[in-house]
């Protein structure tokens, strides 16, 4: 299945290590590992920062365990190498996947690149925070309520 990076709009060589299935990555703990989305980020905590790359599967487009796995990695755990989705990944899921912290994709979908390029401007704002940080309708408004209170103090 061909491999997307965010920013590239052709699929790429899929470079590194190849990733183990958990059950195998614990017995044997490489660079790169593959999870279910029945298996637990948590498993991986004690060896995180060597993983160069862990894989994130959606087994059907409406299956949305991966999210969880990916915002749990991001966001509580950390993990800051790059982080893959595979499987039933579809383009308009794009602009959520790049939230949660995916930077990486493979899709056989026709215009996945183009998708993916454009994915991280699709929205002008959002709603709920996000491994992303972008800020919040309701922090972009609080803001904007604060400044002319702030200017009138001056």
């Amino acid at each position: 299945m061909p491999l997307y990076r965010e920013g590239s709009l052709q699929p790429v060589d899929a470079t590194g290590p190849a990733p183990l299935p958990l059950e195998e990555w614990l017995k044997a703990p490489m660079q790169a590992v593959s999870l279910a989305n029945t298996d637990q980020p948590d498993a991986l905590s004690m060896r995180l920062s060597r993983l160069k790359l862990v894989v994130l599967h959606f087994p059907k487009f409406t299956d949305g365990r991966a999210y969880s796995q990916a915002r749990l990695l991001r966001g509580r755990m950390g993990y800051r190498g790059e982080l893959r989705a595979t499987g039933a990944v579809l383009r308009d899921q794009l602009p959520f996947l790049l939230r949660c912290g995916f930077d990486s994709f493979e899709s056989d979908q026709p215009g996945f690149g183009v998708a993916l390029a454009r994915a991280r401007s699709l929205f002008s704002v959002v709603y709920q925070g996000a491994e992303d940080n972008r800020a919040t309708v309701a922090l972009l408004r609080l803001r904007q309520h604060r400044q002319p209170a702030e200017l009138a103090a001056d």
